[in-house]
Protein backbone atom coordinates (compact mmCIF):
# COMPACT_ATOMS: atom_id res chain seq x y z
CA UNK A 1 0.00 0.00 0.00
CA UNK A 2 1.96 2.93 -1.28
CA UNK A 3 0.96 6.61 0.99
CA UNK A 4 0.03 9.60 -1.17
CA UNK A 5 -0.95 12.31 1.10
CA UNK A 6 -2.65 15.20 -0.13
CA UNK A 7 -2.19 17.36 2.68
CA UNK A 8 -0.58 20.72 3.80
CA UNK A 9 0.61 18.74 7.45
CA UNK A 10 1.51 15.33 7.15
CA UNK A 11 4.59 14.67 8.98
CA UNK A 12 6.69 12.95 6.44
CA UNK A 13 5.17 14.50 2.95
CA UNK A 14 3.08 16.99 3.65
CA UNK A 15 2.71 19.71 1.11
CA UNK A 16 5.11 17.78 -1.13
CA UNK A 17 1.88 16.13 -3.15
CA UNK A 18 -1.39 19.22 -2.08
CA UNK A 19 -1.38 19.61 -5.62
CA UNK A 20 -3.43 17.31 -7.84
CA UNK A 21 -1.04 17.05 -10.62
CA UNK A 22 1.74 16.11 -8.53
CA UNK A 23 -0.29 14.16 -6.60
CA UNK A 24 -1.58 11.56 -9.35
CA UNK A 25 2.33 11.87 -10.47
CA UNK A 26 3.37 10.50 -6.96
CA UNK A 27 0.48 8.10 -7.53
CA UNK A 28 1.78 6.18 -10.70
CA UNK A 29 5.37 6.43 -9.26
CA UNK A 30 4.37 4.33 -6.55
CA UNK A 31 2.53 2.00 -9.07
CA UNK A 32 5.88 1.61 -11.03
CA UNK A 33 7.51 1.45 -7.87
CA UNK A 34 5.48 -1.84 -6.82
CA UNK A 35 2.44 -0.72 -5.25
CA UNK A 36 -0.83 -3.07 -5.31
CA UNK A 37 -3.04 -0.21 -3.99
CA UNK A 38 -2.25 3.80 -3.32
CA UNK A 39 -3.64 4.84 0.23
CA UNK A 40 -4.94 8.27 -0.83
CA UNK A 41 -5.57 11.00 2.18
CA UNK A 42 -6.84 14.36 2.47
CA UNK A 43 -6.08 14.82 6.26
CA UNK A 44 -3.43 14.71 8.82
CA UNK A 45 -3.60 11.81 11.68
CA UNK A 46 0.14 12.61 13.05
CA UNK A 47 0.03 13.42 16.39
CA UNK A 48 -0.62 16.86 17.36
CA UNK A 49 -3.14 17.28 13.88
CA UNK A 50 -6.32 19.14 13.79
CA UNK A 51 -9.58 18.36 12.22
CA UNK A 52 -10.15 19.03 8.39
CA UNK A 53 -13.70 19.80 7.54
CA UNK A 54 -15.21 16.67 5.32
CA UNK A 55 -15.33 19.57 2.40
CA UNK A 56 -11.81 20.52 2.06
CA UNK A 57 -10.85 17.00 2.52
CA UNK A 58 -13.04 15.78 -0.65
CA UNK A 59 -11.70 19.03 -2.48
CA UNK A 60 -8.12 17.49 -2.02
CA UNK A 61 -8.79 13.99 -2.73
CA UNK A 62 -11.72 13.51 -4.72
CA UNK A 63 -10.16 14.38 -8.10
CA UNK A 64 -6.67 13.07 -7.11
CA UNK A 65 -8.86 9.18 -7.12
CA UNK A 66 -10.78 9.91 -10.07
CA UNK A 67 -7.68 10.32 -12.03
CA UNK A 68 -6.00 7.75 -10.67
CA UNK A 69 -8.44 5.33 -11.34
CA UNK A 70 -8.93 6.45 -14.50
CA UNK A 71 -5.40 5.28 -15.46
CA UNK A 72 -6.50 2.04 -14.19
CA UNK A 73 -4.75 2.26 -9.95
CA UNK A 74 -6.50 0.78 -7.33
CA UNK A 75 -7.26 3.14 -4.78
CA UNK A 76 -7.68 3.32 -1.03
CA UNK A 77 -9.37 6.30 0.65
CA UNK A 78 -7.98 6.96 4.01
CA UNK A 79 -10.40 8.70 5.74
CA UNK A 80 -12.42 8.50 9.09
CA UNK A 81 -15.33 10.28 7.66
CA UNK A 82 -18.30 8.04 5.91
CA UNK A 83 -18.96 11.78 3.69
CA UNK A 84 -15.86 11.50 2.13
CA UNK A 85 -15.28 7.93 1.55
CA UNK A 86 -18.74 7.96 -0.11
CA UNK A 87 -17.27 10.74 -2.15
CA UNK A 88 -14.53 8.57 -2.77
CA UNK A 89 -16.02 5.17 -3.73
CA UNK A 90 -18.20 7.48 -5.88
CA UNK A 91 -15.40 7.95 -8.47
CA UNK A 92 -13.58 4.41 -8.14
CA UNK A 93 -12.12 3.87 -5.04
CA UNK A 94 -12.44 0.26 -3.98
CA UNK A 95 -10.56 0.42 -0.20
CA UNK A 96 -11.51 2.02 2.69
CA UNK A 97 -9.39 2.87 5.20
CA UNK A 98 -10.68 4.13 8.58
CA UNK A 99 -7.53 5.10 11.26
CA UNK A 100 -10.33 5.63 14.41
CA UNK A 101 -11.69 2.04 13.35
CA UNK A 102 -15.87 3.14 12.67
CA UNK A 103 -15.45 4.64 15.96
CA UNK A 104 -15.50 8.40 14.71
CA UNK A 105 -18.40 8.17 12.20
CA UNK A 106 -21.64 6.03 13.09
CA UNK A 107 -22.45 5.68 8.92
CA UNK A 108 -19.45 4.30 7.94
CA UNK A 109 -19.78 0.91 8.17
CA UNK A 110 -22.89 1.29 6.47
CA UNK A 111 -21.31 2.96 3.08
CA UNK A 112 -18.88 0.35 3.25
CA UNK A 113 -21.30 -2.38 2.83
CA UNK A 114 -23.26 -0.71 0.57
CA UNK A 115 -20.49 -0.34 -1.85
CA UNK A 116 -19.23 -3.86 -1.42
CA UNK A 117 -15.50 -2.49 -0.80
CA UNK A 118 -12.64 -3.23 1.70
CA UNK A 119 -12.18 -1.94 4.76
CA UNK A 120 -9.32 -1.73 7.40
CA UNK A 121 -10.28 -1.26 10.82
CA UNK A 122 -6.70 0.80 12.64
CA UNK A 123 -6.38 0.60 16.34
CA UNK A 124 -6.36 4.14 17.78
CA UNK A 125 -6.04 5.35 21.57
CA UNK A 126 -7.77 8.73 21.77
CA UNK A 127 -7.41 11.19 18.87
CA UNK A 128 -4.57 12.30 16.62
CA UNK A 129 -4.29 15.83 18.66
CA UNK A 130 -3.72 14.09 21.55
CA UNK A 131 -2.84 10.70 21.31
CA UNK A 132 0.50 10.97 22.03
CA UNK A 133 0.26 12.82 25.80
CA UNK A 134 -0.06 10.00 27.64
CA UNK A 135 -0.87 6.29 26.50
CA UNK A 136 -1.20 3.97 28.77
CA UNK A 137 -1.86 0.54 28.56
CA UNK A 138 -1.93 -2.74 31.09
CA UNK A 139 -1.87 -4.91 28.30
CA UNK A 140 -1.34 -3.13 24.67
CA UNK A 141 -1.29 -6.63 22.60
CA UNK A 142 -4.45 -7.71 24.22
CA UNK A 143 -6.22 -4.27 24.65
CA UNK A 144 -5.51 -3.53 21.06
CA UNK A 145 -6.73 -7.21 19.59
CA UNK A 146 -9.69 -6.69 21.81
CA UNK A 147 -10.78 -3.20 20.51
CA UNK A 148 -10.17 -4.50 16.67
CA UNK A 149 -12.34 -7.44 17.41
CA UNK A 150 -15.07 -5.79 18.51
CA UNK A 151 -14.82 -3.07 16.33
CA UNK A 152 -15.05 -5.95 13.21
CA UNK A 153 -17.94 -7.17 15.18
CA UNK A 154 -19.54 -3.65 14.40
CA UNK A 155 -18.48 -4.09 10.89
CA UNK A 156 -19.80 -7.75 9.91
CA UNK A 157 -23.28 -6.15 11.83
CA UNK A 158 -23.52 -3.85 9.42
CA UNK A 159 -23.67 -6.26 6.37
CA UNK A 160 -19.41 -5.87 5.94
CA UNK A 161 -18.34 -9.20 4.51
CA UNK A 162 -15.52 -10.98 6.61
CA UNK A 163 -13.36 -11.42 4.07
CA UNK A 164 -13.18 -7.77 3.13
CA UNK A 165 -12.11 -7.27 6.71
CA UNK A 166 -8.56 -6.05 7.28
CA UNK A 167 -7.04 -5.14 11.03
CA UNK A 168 -4.48 -2.58 12.02
CA UNK A 169 -2.47 -2.26 15.24
CA UNK A 170 -2.01 1.26 14.39
CA UNK A 171 1.25 1.99 15.23
CA UNK A 172 2.40 4.79 16.37
CA UNK A 173 -1.51 5.60 17.05
CA UNK A 174 -1.60 6.08 21.08
CA UNK A 175 1.55 4.11 21.57
CA UNK A 176 4.92 4.45 23.21
CA UNK A 177 8.18 3.06 21.06
CA UNK A 178 7.73 -0.22 23.97
CA UNK A 179 4.34 -0.37 23.31
CA UNK A 180 4.98 -0.35 18.99
CA UNK A 181 7.74 -2.94 19.47
CA UNK A 182 5.74 -4.75 21.48
CA UNK A 183 2.74 -5.23 19.15
CA UNK A 184 5.39 -5.83 16.20
CA UNK A 185 6.81 -8.89 18.78
CA UNK A 186 3.43 -9.83 19.48
CA UNK A 187 1.72 -9.47 15.77
CA UNK A 188 0.35 -13.30 15.48
CA UNK A 189 -1.80 -12.56 18.29
CA UNK A 190 -3.31 -9.58 16.09
CA UNK A 191 -3.24 -11.94 13.10
CA UNK A 192 -5.01 -14.63 15.41
CA UNK A 193 -8.35 -12.74 14.93
CA UNK A 194 -8.37 -14.34 11.18
CA UNK A 195 -8.53 -11.27 9.46
CA UNK A 196 -5.30 -10.12 6.93
CA UNK A 197 -3.12 -7.98 9.25
CA UNK A 198 -2.06 -4.46 7.65
CA UNK A 199 1.14 -2.70 9.48
CA UNK A 200 1.74 1.05 8.88
CA UNK A 201 5.51 1.48 10.41
CA UNK A 202 6.61 3.67 7.56
CA UNK A 203 9.18 6.60 8.32
CA UNK A 204 7.59 6.90 12.11
CA UNK A 205 8.99 8.68 14.93
CA UNK A 206 9.73 5.52 16.85
CA UNK A 207 12.17 4.17 14.35
CA UNK A 208 13.35 7.74 14.94
CA UNK A 209 14.05 6.87 18.45
CA UNK A 210 15.76 4.10 17.61
CA UNK A 211 17.78 4.74 15.11
CA UNK A 212 18.08 8.57 15.73
CA UNK A 213 17.51 9.08 11.83
CA UNK A 214 15.58 12.00 10.64
CA UNK A 215 12.17 11.01 8.84
CA UNK A 216 13.81 11.06 5.64
CA UNK A 217 16.78 8.74 6.55
CA UNK A 218 14.10 5.87 7.49
CA UNK A 219 13.81 3.86 4.99
CA UNK A 220 15.98 1.02 6.25
CA UNK A 221 14.64 1.03 9.37
CA UNK A 222 10.98 0.97 8.00
CA UNK A 223 11.87 -1.75 5.92
CA UNK A 224 13.63 -3.83 8.43
CA UNK A 225 10.33 -3.36 10.33
CA UNK A 226 8.26 -4.32 7.60
CA UNK A 227 10.56 -8.11 6.99
CA UNK A 228 9.98 -8.31 10.89
CA UNK A 229 6.17 -7.88 10.54
CA UNK A 230 5.56 -10.07 7.46
CA UNK A 231 8.01 -12.98 9.64
CA UNK A 232 5.04 -12.26 12.10
CA UNK A 233 2.25 -12.48 9.98
CA UNK A 234 1.42 -9.37 8.45
CA UNK A 235 -0.66 -9.34 5.43
CA UNK A 236 -0.60 -5.65 3.78
CA UNK A 237 2.38 -2.88 4.11
CA UNK A 238 1.74 0.51 3.92
CA UNK A 239 4.73 2.38 2.97
CA UNK A 240 6.28 5.81 1.82
CA UNK A 241 9.22 3.87 0.18
CA UNK A 242 7.45 1.16 -1.93
CA UNK A 243 10.50 0.37 -4.15
CA UNK A 244 12.90 -0.86 -1.29
CA UNK A 245 10.32 -2.50 1.03
CA UNK A 246 8.65 -4.61 -1.49
CA UNK A 247 12.13 -6.01 -2.84
CA UNK A 248 12.98 -6.86 1.22
CA UNK A 249 9.74 -8.36 1.35
CA UNK A 250 10.51 -10.62 -1.90
CA UNK A 251 13.35 -12.29 -0.76
CA UNK A 252 11.56 -12.29 2.98
CA UNK A 253 8.64 -14.17 1.20
CA UNK A 254 11.60 -16.40 -0.80
CA UNK A 255 13.70 -17.43 2.23
CA UNK A 256 10.34 -18.05 3.78
CA UNK A 257 9.10 -20.27 0.64
CA UNK A 258 5.79 -18.71 0.55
Amino acid sequence: MGVLNVTPDSFSDGGDYLDAGAAVARGLELVADGANLIDVGGESTRPGSDPVAADEEMRRVVPVIERLVGAGVAVSIDTMKAEVAEAALAVGASFVNDVTALRFDARMATVVARANVGLCLMHMQGEPKTMQEHPHYDDVTAEVAAHLRAQADIALAAGVRADQISVDPGIGFGKTTEHNLTLLRELPAIAALGYPVVVGVSRKRFLGELTGEPVTGRVSATVAANVEAFRRGAWMFRVHDVRATRQALVVAQAVEGS
